[in-house]
């Protein structure tokens, strides 16, 4: 059994004209709200063995920030620059890439791409809020597989919720 969590990075800055988009950080909400799914998600224990997140600023730091929500070190995120502006074909490719040995993997990305992936899995295409975690359980052995199988169960959350 395998657990994805895909997160939808958390509520952006918008008050800087001209800086790059890479680099926009998360605003007063946004540094408010990530902690705080990761204590949801450590309270229901629903603890990552890996945390694989975009390299935008925004991204990274909703990574770190759940991280410690959940009560794990910030070095437990690994970044891949793919997942910066990413297809759902190029998700299901990182996801693909990480073999058999984690079997709970959280990822954190971007619109559209990420609310269109949880789609793709689950049957139900919503547009994921910020900060959002889509959490789906498969019967899977290696996670190459997940192209393959839907997942047996599904969960949603959002700082709203």
């Amino acid at each position: 059994m395998k657990t994805l969590m895909l997160v939808r990075h958390a509520k952006s800055d918008w008050g800087e004209p001209g800086l790059a988009d890479h680099d926009r950080p998360l605003n007063a909400r946004g540094l408010r709200d990530a902690p705080e799914m990761g204590r949801r998600l450590r309270e229901r224990g629903v603890i990552p063995d890996m945390i694989v997140s975009s390299t935008a600023l925004r991204a990274r730091t909703t990574a770190r920030l759940i991280a410690g929500g959940l009560g794990l070190d910030e070095a437990s995120v690994m970044l891949d620059d793919r997942l910066y502006g990413s297809s759902p074909a190029t998700i299901l490719r990182v996801i693909g890439e990480l073999g058999g040995e984690n079997d709970r993997v959280m990822l954190v990305a971007h619109n559209p791409g990420v609310s269109e992936f949880a789609g793709d899995l689950t049957g139900s295409h919503r547009d994921l809020p910020t900060c959002a975690v889509v959490g789906m359980d498969f019967d899977i052995d290696e996670w190459a597989e997940i192209e393959f199988e839907p997942p047996v169960d599904s969960r949603f959350d959002a700082p709203r919720s």
